[in-house]
């Protein structure tokens, strides 16, 4: 049976020798209980938590599915009894504003415990998942009445959270959405609609979930600066502020779906719900932001984990499988073969998966170093700085990470072979549980137009240059470093070619604006592998240290070194394929009209 064990180690080594941690969270106001003392045992129940409650239960997620019946949802066995586990361990409120019953620790440390709760099982993960973007967004724009009785509710887990974009008939494009608010005498609003792919939508963990919805009001302006954003929960609140009478709204049916079965994925029907406005009238979308924001460094945090998931069960099998001898000789003399890691087409893909996931790691830890940043600095130039950094990052780390992290699901399942695709080993659920993360929370391609698009060339430029020049200044301080140069060099090079490229395509995109879409998906990628270089050349340089100072994980460390040789050997080269395609424009994508495309 597949298992997961949290990496703590390497954990550790991007939080406290990398990223630097301990020191960024003394210096964040209100973060000075975060200890590390604190953060490691923090860490060490979370692992025990992920590897004993939640991992055997994923493959009975998959297996069972949810079961719907007359607008109701069970949820997979076991489930309910995780989730009750989970909020009396206090793991809701890890991360969120002691006022409203959190425990006021830092964003970054509730995203590492994501990481070892959504790899562990990811289906399952989504329920309370949905539920930190709720809370998120009610913190940053609901009322204090509204706050004092959803959000408190929120970050306990008794209630659970959801939100509610995508309609039958627009997915992305939210400027064509229909769904009604019609205002009440008593300052309520009657919500009418239909919404769909509503992960959590509906489950039995709780006795309450609360809807963030997007709806129109009848006077609003058409597209997007006609939207606005209600607070819809099932049961409405009653005096003591518990659930009380059943709203109008009902779960229509569930999805069939190709994996994350152990998470409901809900047709939604609002039939003139009773909802409360969050924030201005007609700013629905700016509001809303805050939960996508955080639900794309949650998706992104998707690619990791079946990466790391990948990787962990596939190198306990290959390391077991024995199958012929190894080209350079007998390796396992005793046996009747040699175990199929001594081969290097599996090398090549166990190393892939180890370097997309510890490499990801660092990306996603240090988003979310930037998420502290951009709320508790108390400088305004820190914050501005940070927010402009994960600005750029977050369709990176987003798109970038889901689209390695499948293809690295796809090499765990290719490591076992004929028996990766036998459900017993969990490898193909791995495969379909992770290829929903590059379509949800907006694709894999609408990241990129936003990337190129929007942060990029709407900002002439400059988010960009604001992150070149950080890669810019690490490759200077290590000028003359003779081991650090093999990594150093190559990254150097390719910052520089990185502005070059921008301006290349920003110039054609003045032409013809079809070359953005054209480029856009190749130069998100481009962008993810330099993004992941420089952090492998930064991990190099804390591995380098620890070894030339003595240390007694010297393996460990060599382990760093290799992985990160391999990156750039062998997966940085590609930026040089995506350059070339991202340059050889729209026309051959444009010159076959729509008509001619027949079968």
């Amino acid at each position: 049976m597949a298992e997961y064990k949290a990496p703590l180690r390497d954990m550790q080594f991007v939080l406290n020798e990398v990223l630097h941690m301990d020191a960024h969270y003394q210096q964040l106001p209100g973060c000075e209980e975060a200890t590390p003392d604190m953060v490691s045992a923090i860490l060490e129940e979370g692992a025990k938590f992920a590897e004993r409650v939640l991992s055997p239960l994923n493959q009975v997620g998959d297996q069972e599915g949810c079961q719907f019946q007359d607008g109701e949802v069970k949820t997979p066995t076991g489930f309910k009894e995780a989730y009750s586990a989970f909020v009396e361990g206090g793991w809701p409120s890890l991360a969120h504003d002691p006022e409203w019953g959190g425990q006021g620790l830092p964003e970054s440390l509730g995203i590492v415990i994501n990481e070892m709760v959504g790899t562990a099982n990811w289906a399952w993960s989504m329920y309370p998942g949905l539920s930190h973007g709720a809370m998120n967004t009610l913190d940053a724009h609901g009322t204090e009445e509204q706050k004092q009785t959803y959000l408190t509710k929120l970050v306990s887990g008794e209630w659970t959270g959801t939100m509610c974009l995508t309609e039958p008939h627009c997915g992305t494009d939210l400027g064509m959405l229909r769904t009604k608010a019609e205002p009440q005498a008593d300052g309520t609003y009657k919500i009418t609609g239909t919404k769909i792919f509503i992960s959590a939508g509906e489950h039995d963990l709780t006795d309450n979930i609360v809807h963030i919805v997007l709806a129109r009001l009848p006077d609003a302006p058409a597209g997007t600066k006609g939207i606005s954003l209600f607070i819809v929960p099932k049961f409405l609140p009653n005096a003591a502020g518990e659930a009380g009478e059943r709203n109008a709204l009902k779960c229509g049916s569930i999805e069939h779906k190709m994996g994350i079965h152990g998470n409901s994925t809900c047709v939604m029907n609002f039939d003139g719900a009773t909802g409360f406005l969050i924030g201005p009238a007609n700013k629905g979308l700016n509001c809303m932001f805050t939960f996508m924001n955080t639900a794309r460094i949650g998706t992104a945090l998707q690619g990791l984990a079946h990466a790391e998931w990948g990787f962990q069960n596939s190198l306990v099998y290959a390391k077991d499988r024995l199958q012929m001898r190894a080209l350079s000789g007998v390796k396992n003399p005793d046996g009747a073969a040699d175990p199929i890691i001594v081969h290097p087409a599996v090398r090549n893909m166990l190393l892939t998966q180890k370097a997309f996931a510890e490499g990801g790691r660092a990306l996603i830890y240090f988003a979310a170093q930037q998420v502290d940043r951009s709320a508790l600095s108390a400088s305004a130039e820190e914050k501005q700085e940070a927010e402009d950094l994960l600005s750029l990052l977050t369709p990176i780390a987003k798109a970038f990470l889901t689209e390695v992290g499948f293809e690295s699901a796809n090499h765990g399942l290719q490591v076992f072979g004929g028996h990766g695709y036998i459900a017993e080993w969990g490898m193909e659920q791995n495969v379909r549980d992770c290829r929903i993360s590059m379509l949800y929370e907006g694709t894999s391609q609408i990241q990129a137009l936003d990337l190129l698009g929007r942060k990029i060339l709407m900002s002439q430029g400059e988010l960009l240059k604001r992150f070149t020049k950080m890669i810019h200044k690490f490759c200077q301080a290590h000028e003359g470093n003779a081991a650090m140069e093999p990594y150093t060099k190559t990254l150097a090079g390719l910052n520089k070619e990185w502005g070059e490229l921008t301006l290349k395509v920003g110039m054609k995109a003045m032409q013809n604006r079809e070359e953005v879409g054209a480029a856009a998906m190749d130069y998100l990628m481009y962008s993810g592998y330099i993004t992941l270089a420089w952090l492998w050349a930064r991990q190099v340089e804390v591995a380098q240290n620890a070894l030339a100072a003595g240390t007694s994980e010297e393996a460990f460390y060599k382990a760093k070194l290799a992985t990160a040789r391999f990156y750039y050997d062998r997966l940085l080269p590609r930026t040089k394929m995506h350059a070339d395609v991202m340059l050889s424009g729209a026309d051959n994508l444009l010159a076959l009209d729509s008509e001619h495309f027949i079968f």
